[in-house]
């Protein structure tokens, strides 16, 4: 695809616009525990908890209640809190120069599968990166998350452009086979050099 064929460029934020690694919650919470990081790591996953909080329908509380319980752990609200931001490394290599470059060209949008607490997190300490965008979903915010079609059919339509002038970029191989079921073209993200690579065929720069 060229620019001209393209509407609007669409990314994921972690892992793809901002380095994450959930590692450093469960090192925290471990801390905090006084456990094995490794035994926290073992028992934590995607679960029904984790995706109600993450399409609104649960509140931050109700999760690190979940997530005690799951976790065998007996922390405090804000240690849970501690722990759950920890996860921010920082921008990823080289990105916001590649937002901008990309910004000139083409409207830029993000969708992140995310929860009030990371957003009020990310929001503030990756203000400036998040600014190249127009707009940011969050899937607790629509009530809807990746890689279901009917978020990616929500996102392109609010956006107002047709799917397959969308390029999507994100880092969860689920997420990238779900958007090109719905008609977007997309991008599996495993570096920053795939994305910049993309946008040079995207862009011919």
């Amino acid at each position: 695809m060229t620019a001209q064929q393209v509407d609007a460029l669409l990314f994921d934020l972690g892992n793809v616009v901002i380095d994450i690694d959930f590692n450093r919650a469960f090192a925290r919470w471990a801390e905090h525990a006084g456990c094995e990081t490794a035994e926290l790591r073992a028992r934590f996953s995607v679960d029904e908890a984790c995706r109600r909080h993450e399409v609104g329908l649960i509140s931050d509380a109700e999760y690190f209640a979940s997530l005690r319980g799951s976790l065998g752990i007996g922390l405090s609200d804000a240690q849970m809190l501690d722990g759950w931001n920890a996860i921010y490394i920082g921008e990823a290599a080289g990105m916001s120069a590649t937002l901008a470059r990309a910004a000139a060209r083409v409207p830029l949008y993000a969708f992140t599968n995310t929860n009030p607490a990371h957003e009020a997190y990310w929001s503030v300490h990756f203000a400036d990166i998040t600014s190249h965008f127009r707009k940011v979903y969050v899937s607790s915010t629509i009530g809807r998350r990746k890689p279901d079609a009917d978020a990616f059919r929500f996102v392109s339509s609010d956006i107002g452009v047709a799917p397959e002038r969308i390029v999507f970029f994100d880092d969860g191989l689920a997420n990238v086979e779900g958007a090109r079921a719905c008609g977007l073209q997309a991008v599996h993200v495993r570096t920053p050099a795939d994305v910049t690579t993309a946008l040079a065929a995207i862009l011919g720069s």
